[in-house]
């Protein structure tokens, strides 16, 4: 498309910097905005074309917006046939970004070039759940459901409690900014709210992937075994860094270096 620094689409406003043909597409998750990206798109706009949004409902002054996994799946089709028509795009995904964008990987191969992903693998594997120990699982069941009834309270209740969890998570985004609206997600987790999440498709990308995460954390979001087979397959990577989950936010310039020396690396002619 002609370059255009800002669209919208299905209601969601669309942020594109650097004007390229190779397109990057940001995904970040709970409880962050389009603006967790920042550094990054600094880091790579010279290069390629970065296009970042909210995702809806996380944008505490926008009405509550929950999305289906299908509702989500169907935006990002949209969004990536108008910044890069025709041609695959790379997905640079966090958190529930990372969900979100594999399920459209798995949905519309053809429109994925390459995935970095950033702190969530195989989520909902098998494999996962066995690699967490009896107090992983229930920290992981605590966090989750807390936020799922946070979402189902809303108001003032709901706020108070998503903000506490982003507290007790260290996150780094402003408490202004973190709202009940954006722990749809937990709620399709749990409650199966929207159709949940029951039908989403195994992370196993096609496509040639980074994946990067954080070593200081109470548990790994993603299993070993996953890791090892991600590892060893050609075209792949995995990077660890001793940061918690936000890892662009903790280690910003180590984190874009990383990326953008994959992307050189990975880059088609």
């Amino acid at each position: 498309m002609s370059f255009v620094p800002r669209i919208t689409v299905q209601g969601v406003e669309v942020h594109v910097e650097g004007d390229h043909p190779r397109i990057v597409v940001m995904l970040h998750g709970w409880p962050d905005s389009y603006r967790l990206w920042d550094k990054t798109v600094d880091a790579l706009k010279d290069r390629y074309g970065c296009v970042r949004f909210t995702l809806p409902g996380f944008d505490v002054a926008a009405p509550a917006r929950a999305t289906s996994l299908d509702d989500m799946c169907e935006l990002l089709r949209t969004i990536v046939d108008r910044v890069s028509p025709g041609v695959p795009v790379t997905l640079l995904l966090h958190d529930w970004g990372c969900i979100f964008g594999y399920e459209f990987a798995a949905r519309h191969p053809h429109r994925v070039e390459r995935i970095v992903s950033v702190d969530v693998g195989d989520h909902n594997s098998g494999a996962f759940v066995s690699a967490l120990s009896a107090k992983q699982r229930w920290q992981v069941f605590g966090y989750q459901i807390w936020l799922a009834l946070a979402w189902k309270l809303g108001g003032g209740p709901g706020n108070w409690m998503t903000r506490a969890m982003a507290r007790a998570m260290r996150c780094r985004t402003d408490p202004a900014a973190i709202g009940w609206q954006m722990n749809y997600p937990y709620a399709m987790r749990w409650f199966g709210t929207l159709g949940g999440l029951g039908g989403a498709a195994q992370v196993r990308p096609a496509c040639p992937m980074l994946y990067i995460y954080g070593l200081r954390k109470l548990f790994m979001l993603h299993s070993p075994a996953w890791l090892a087979e991600l590892a060893a397959r050609p075209g792949c990577a995995v990077q660890a860094f001793p940061t918690g989950h936000w890892v662009m936010v903790q280690q910003p310039v180590e984190f874009s270096r990383c990326v953008r020396q994959w992307l050189t690396a990975t880059d088609r002619a």
